[in-house]
């Protein structure tokens, strides 16, 4: 649905273009040449200025190799990147006083004298409708206003946008350019390799390959590669990164290469903490005030969890690494104007529930409601109510429950929150005063009028009970007082979300053991992975120190956690070290087994490490089910550790808690987490604490100064990070013998012509699947399987298996990651008749080969395939690879009941068809078996070709059926017709 490109309205004449190539080109020039000059009010864009000004305020941090601070410089490297003449910088500034609405550009005064700042004031509009806009988007609004220069953006999209009470039913598509992009290293390494590959691509051309520069600010932060290879350990941080830089010394050499080599790239170092965290408590700005114009933060992100912002009135959402790359180029992205579910609070949590519960709770209620492609919006009295933390935390999980942002407007809380993370003053007065100005401000004192919104939902804080989510999926939540119940239904059930089909005279089966010379057991439900992970709830510090409470008492009353569960906690920035420290409970959490083992993301993506080898012989002789309980916002099968096979997801304190009984299958309101020292029972109401005792915590620990210490010295690094020697060249030199960095093959033999739209003749079915296939099935991140296609690549190359790290640590060599496509181990093919592996049928010669080798196979014959997929197909993180990794395989096409929103794009944008069955239909009800072979005609020119167009698809068989073509917009068909994104903005940039 976000989609990056120039405006439609030009697009659209040039994809529509029936006349020559040469006319095609001649527009597509024009409008080159016209995209990078269009939002400002002087000699350049505003909007180059207001991202260099942006630079300028943060690059004594950091250091480029460009005196960003003199003009003269700034506008050597304008002309520089934009291949500028005379002629060009004229239209820059003709261009520039052009902007439809400078009528409404209006001073915002300081109370003491002065201004802070001009700003695009939306009530100098005097639009009624405006009123009852939705704040998020008033945001939108804002934007298109101030980028209205009649090109990238028009006054009829602002019309839109203003109109959107009738407009957004209407699937209406609208121009967006966010303030900033935000990267992670699992994602950012295949960005900026994919950034470096098209340098070569403009060099082979014959063009100028320094075009190819991020335009808008970018952040890049190292959290996705350190691993949970030491736990229960004090020197669990430094063993931890000791290890992570042996592994990812080339992957963080190559980051730091691209720091030097892109203009307006900021990294981050290892160490340093989560994306999610760090943007909340530093990056996030809010407001920008930049060469004196005010406008609202905005931010994408490689990551689908960057909606964590939302909780501090930013808007930001995840994209595909495809589109995020184009938006580094400047270009805005098209999305379709959405709908927006207005969600009311009202009361307050009761006494011992956390914010973990409310968010399970509410991601539930989402999915029921139904919210894919929509924006969320709360509001009510008990908004107020919740801390800046738990609306992160809440937000966060927007991937969850499907929406694309779950929006918290700014209020009195949210200002709170910038003065205790370390905003001065005078920002957090700028930032009031301008949201108050512009309309985009809550304030409970005073009345409010009603939104319209698409659709409403109601919760009573009240009503949220404590409750976790799995064993298989986020939104699957159990209430604690059901969950032993629930636990043996899942016992019982068929394989599916809530069963593993364990026979009943098996579910009381006891593995017994040697830990160390220690007996030990295991059982069904037993817990072998407790972990305090993942920016969703380290970020918040009630629960984090509630979770060092629930420790306290524990060690206090003599309970221990049982020494064969793999402990650890993650925080997601060193602000969390400093208030556990502060309280004095991270020497309880020691106690328990929950020593600090890094800051990042660790267990909720995978990097939880190798089980004990008696641990995990005891889990695999005895095919237990074992349980990992995490803190996480994702649980799907595969994911967490290849032998959990139920996962929770939980509230830090709940984290605690499930490791020191041992096994999810417990009743807590019932039964003993264990016996005290004194003899007796202990139950769970003597571990919990109450909401004021964590509140007394908050209070006396979280303090402003430990965000200001934390943050200044961020950017320093360490010594391992400083000690990267990387050369300067602006063209990288690819090592053909890196298993970590590789130069895809994406534009090889490209030419400045477009190949034009595609079909699909007689094509295999690669794959056939059900409902709910996600990018972890797709293109997994995490260990790599000893007997896989990737394994036996590595080891051809001199890779030893305890060097294979993940696959989301090798994204950046497209030869692992093709052969890691569809590699989960959990994969649930219907062509191999309910077995469980990565693997397929070949159907020419009925053979069961791993995807990758049946994929070569196809190719290598030449013969393309096809996938067939259920309902969510793609759901999960936002993982560029899973588009990537089918396009190196050589799907043409994915035919499924409905698509996640990014993973749709990311299709498109590597030229791989999306196609929807029917309503009521899919494979099973048309009778389709994966045996055919398929034929999809589409036009062989692109003005043939219409966004959501009827195609009849053919099989073999006999059989036919009509699909939706899902190309959801004109921009997305000139992506199609160039073959995918990339080669689309290479031509374009070459055209200048």
């Amino acid at each position: 649905m976000h989609i990056t490109t120039a405006t439609s309205s030009l697009l659209r004449r040039a994809s529509r273009s029936s006349s020559s190539s040469a006319t095609s080109k001649r527009i597509f020039s024009s409008l080159s040449r016209k995209t990078i000059c269009c939002n400002g009010s002087s000699a350049v864009s505003s909007a180059t200025f207001r991202n260099l000004s942006y630079l300028r305020s943060v690059l004594p941090r950091w250091s480029h190799g460009v005196d960003w601070n003199s003009p003269s410089s700034l506008t050597a490297q304008i002309r520089h990147t934009s291949a500028a003449t005379p002629l060009f910088n004229r239209k820059i500034a003709t261009m520039a006083s052009e902007n439809a609405f400078q009528r409404i550009l209006t001073s915002l005064p300081k109370p003491g004298g002065g201004e802070f700042g001009k700003f695009y004031s939306l009530p100098s509009l005097n639009d009624s409708r405006i009123d009852k806009l939705p704040y998020s988007i008033r945001i939108l609004l804002e934007s298109a206003i101030r980028n209205c220069d009649g090109f990238q953006v028009t006054k009829e999209d602002v019309e839109k946008i203003i109109d959107w009470e009738n407009t957004s039913p209407k699937s209406v598509e609208i121009p967006f350019k966010p303030a900033r992009v935000l990267l992670q290293d699992f994602t950012g390494v295949p960005a900026v390799v994919d950034l470096a590959c098209m340098r070569d691509a403009m060099n082979k051309l014959g063009s100028d390959s320094s075009k190819i520069n991020p335009l808008v600010p970018v952040d890049l932060v190292i959290d996705h590669s350190v691993q949970v290879d030491v736990a229960r350990s004090e020197n669990a941080v430094q063993s931890n990164m000791e290890l992570e830089f042996k592994r990812n010394k080339e992957r963080f050499a190559f980051l730091k290469w691209g720091s030097k080599a892109f203009h307006n790239m900021l990294v981050v170092p290892p160490g340093s903490g989560i994306v999610h965290q760090v943007n909340l408590e530093y990056l996030g700005r809010v407001v920008f005030s930049t060469d004196g114009m005010l406008y609202p933060d905005s931010v994408v992100g490689t990551d689908s969890h960057t909606t964590m912002i939302d909780g501090l009135g930013v808007a930001g959402w995840g994209v595909g690494g495809i589109e995020a790359e184009a938006a580094m180029l400047g270009q805005p992205m098209s999305m379709v104007l959405p709908g927006v579910v207005g969600f009311k609070l009202s009361g307050q949590l009761r006494n011992g529930v956390t914010a973990t519960d409310l968010v399970l709770t509410v991601t539930q209620m989402l999915r029921k409601h139904g919210v894919v492609g929509k924006f969320v919006e709360f509001y009510g009295d008990g908004v107020g109510e919740i801390s800046l933390a738990d609306r992160a935390t809440i937000a966060n999980m927007s991937p969850e429950y499907g929406a694309t942002m779950g929006f918290f407007p700014v209020d009195h809380v949210t200002l709170q929150y910038l003065k205790l993370t370390g905003r001065s003053d005078d920002t957090v007065s700028m930032i009031e005063a301008y949201l108050r100005a512009n309309k985009m401000f809550v304030d409970y004192n005073e009345p409010e009028q009603e939104k319209a919104y698409s659709s409403y939902l109601h919760l009573d804080l009240e009503n949220v009970e404590p409750c976790i989510s799995g064993p298989k999926r986020p939104h699957d939540r159990v209430p604690l007082k059901e969950m032993k119940a629930d636990w043996h239904s899942c016992l019982d059930n068929k394989v599916g979300f809530k069963g593993f089909a364990v026979p009943k005279e098996a579910q009381e089966k006891v593995a017994k053991f040697s830990f160390h010379g220690q007996p030990a057991e295991l059982k069904h439900g037993s817990v072998v992975i407790a972990a305090i992970t993942s920016c969703t709830n380290t970020s918040n510090p009630s629960v984090m120190l509630g979770a060092g409470l629930v420790a306290k008492k524990a060690s206090e009353l003599g309970l221990q956690v049982k020494p064969w569960i793999k402990t650890s906690l993650a925080p997601g920035s060193g602000v969390v070290t400093k208030y556990l420290l502060q309280s004095g409970l991270q020497k309880y959490l020691n106690e328990q087994g929950f020593h600090i083992v890094g800051y990042g993301c660790t267990t909720c993506i995978g990097n939880s490490g190798d089980l004990d080898e008696s641990v995990a012989v005891a889990v695999s002789e005895n095919d237990i089910v074992a349980s990992a309980v995490l803190s996480g916002n994702r649980n799907f099968e595969g994911r967490v550790h290849p032998l959990t096979r139920a996962n929770y997801l939980a509230s830090p304190p709940l984290v605690v808690a499930y490791a020191l009984a041992g096994t999810v299958d417990i009743d807590f309101e019932k039964e003993p987490i264990g016996v005290g020292k004194d003899g007796k029972d202990v139950y769970f109401k003597d571990i919990w604490p109450s909401t004021e005792e964590i509140a007394e915590a908050v209070q006396s620990s979280v303090l402003p100064d430990m965000f200001k210490s934390t943050y200044e010295a961020i950017t320093e690094g360490n010594p391992m990070w400083n000690q990267l020697l990387v050369p300067t060249s602006k063209l990288y030199s690819w090592d053909s013998n890196s298993t970590y960095i590789h130069e895809p093959p994406y534009f090889k033999n490209m030419t400045m012509d477009p190949p034009g739209p595609h079909g699909v003749k007689d094509a295999y079915c690669l794959l056939n699947f059900g409902d709910s296939i996600t990018t972890d099935h797709i293109s997994p991140a995490g260990s790599i399987h000893k007997d896989s296609p990737a394994a036996k690549y590595l080891m051809e190359n001199g890779v030893d298996r305890k060097d294979f790290n993940s696959y989301g640590s090798r994204r950046g060599n497209d030869e692992i990651m093709a052969r890691g496509t569809f590699a989960n181990i959990r994969l649930v093919n219907k062509l191999l008749n309910g077995e469980v592996a990565p693997m397929t049928v070949h159907i020419p010669t009925g053979e069961k080969l791993y995807v990758f080798d049946a994929a070569m196979r196809y190719k290598s014959a030449g013969q393309d395939t096809v996938v067939l997929a259920g309902a969510e197909y793609g759901s999960g993180s936002s993982r560029d690879w899973a588009a990537k990794g089918p396009m190196l395989l050589g799907v043409k096409a994915v035919i499924a009941k409905s698509f996640e929103r990014i993973h749709r794009s990311n299709l498109v944008g590597m030229g791989i068809i999306p196609l929807c069955f029917k309503s009521g239909e899919d494979a099973d009800t048309l009778g389709l078996t994966g045996h055919e072979r398929y034929t999809i005609d589409l036009p062989n020119k692109i003005s043939d070709i219409r966004p959501g167009q009827d195609v009849t698809v053919q099989t073999d068989s006999g059989k036919s059926f009509t699909c939706t073509v899902r190309f959801d917009t004109e921009v997305e068909l000139a992506y199609f017709n160039h073959g995918g994104i990339l080669p689309y903005v290479i031509r374009q940039l070459t055209n200048q």
